[in-house]
C-alpha cells in the first residue's frame, strides 16, 4: 500500500516538475510572480513544483479583427473603415509585464492602430484615400504601430484595410447625389444630340434645296430650248403652207372642245364650224 502512495507522490511530483514547450510556443517561468526565465525552444523543460508557474504564449503570426470604426476625412466626409492587424509576440517577459494575454494585446494594439490611422485619414481628402493614398496610408499606420508596439514585446507584421466604405445614413444621400449627377450628364447628352440633328437636318434641307434649284433650273433650260425648237418647227411649218397649218390646228381645236360630255350652240356660220361644213375650204 505504501509503495503504490509512493508511486503516486512521485508521478505528481515528475509531472509538476515537467512542462513541454511546442514548436509554436514559447514559456515564461515565473516565481511567486516573479520572471524566472524564458523558454523559446521546444522540448520538455523542468521547473519547480508549487513554487514555479509556466505561462506559454504563441510565438506564431496572430491576427487581430476589431471592426470597423468611422473616421474623419480632410475634406470632412465620414468613412467607415474596418482594419486587420498581423502582430507576433517576439519578447514574452516585456509582455506579460505590460498587457498580460492576448486579449490585453489586442486591446492595446486596437487603440495604438485606430489613432494612427484616424491620424493619417485626417490627412487626406476621401477621394484620395479611396484612389491612390491608402497603400501610403497604410505603409505608414504599419511602420508607426510597429514602434509604439515594440514595448509591449509585439512586433507588428502589417495593418490592412478590409473594408472602407461610407456609413449607411450617408449611402443613401450619396447614391441620391450619384443619380442626380447621372441625370444631369443624360440630359446634357441628349441636348448635344438634339442640337447636332437641328444641325444635321438643316444642313441636309439646304441641300434638297440646293439641288432641287439646280433641278428647276436645267428643267427650266430644257423647257425653253424646246419651246424654242417647237416654235421653230411651227414657224417653219407655218411658213411652208400657212392654210394647211390652220387645218390642222382648227382639228386640235375640235378634237379638245368637241367632247360627249360637252354641248355647244353657235350659229351654222360661225367660223368654228368653217370646216365642218366645208372641209375642203381652206380659206
Amino acid at each position: 500500500m505504501w509503495r503504490i502512495l509512493i508511486v503516486v507522490v512521485v508521478v505528481m511530483v515528475l509531472n509538476g516538475a515537467t512542462y513541454v514547450v511546442t514548436e509554436w510556443q514559447q514559456a515564461l517561468v515565473t516565481q511567486f510572480g516573479q520572471p524566472i526565465r524564458t523558454v523559446r525552444e521546444p522540448g520538455l523543460n523542468w521547473k519547480i513544483p508549487l513554487l514555479q508557474t509556466v505561462t506559454l504564449f504563441d510565438k506564431r503570426v496572430l491576427a487581430a479583427d476589431t471592426g470597423g470604426a468611422e473616421y474623419l476625412t480632410l475634406d470632412k466626409k465620414r468613412l467607415l473603415i474596418d482594419h486587420i492587424s498581423r502582430w507576433q509576440i517576439v519578447d514574452p517577459l516585456a509582455f506579460f509585464r505590460t498587457v498580460r494575454d492576448e486579449r490585453g494585446a489586442m486591446a492595446r494594439l486596437d487603440d495604438i492602430i485606430t489613432a494612427r490611422l484616424r491620424q493619417e485619414v485626417a490627412k487626406e481628402s476621401f477621394k484620395e484615400i479611396i484612389r491612390e493614398k491608402r497603400e501610403v496610408i497604410m505603409e505608414t499606420v504599419t511602420a508607426e504601430a510597429r514602434t509604439l508596439a515594440a514595448p509591449f514585446g509585439i512586433r507588428v507584421v502589417d495593418v490592412r484595410v478590409k473594408r472602407a466604405d461610407l456609413p449607411a445614413e450617408v449611402q443613401a444621400s450619396v447614391f441620391a447625389r450619384m443619380q442626380a449627377e447621372r441625370q444631369r450628364i443624360a440630359l446634357r447628352y441628349r441636348a448635344e444630340g438634339e442640337e447636332k440633328g437641328r444641325e444635321i437636318r438643316a444642313q441636309a434641307d439646304k441641300e434638297r434645296e440646293i439641288i432641287l434649284a439646280k433641278a428647276y433650273q436645267e428643267s427650266q433650260g430644257l423647257r425653253g430650248a424646246g419651246d424654242a425648237e417647237a416654235i421653230t418647227v411651227t414657224g417653219r411649218a407655218f411658213g411652208r403652207d400657212p392654210a394647211f397649218y390652220g387645218f390642222v390646228r382648227r382639228l386640235e381645236t375640235y378634237e379638245r372642245v368637241f367632247s360627249p360630255d360637252t354641248t355647244i350652240v353657235l350659229r351654222p356660220d360661225s367660223d368654228l364650224l368653217r370646216y365642218l361644213n366645208s372641209p375642203r375650204e381652206r380659206r
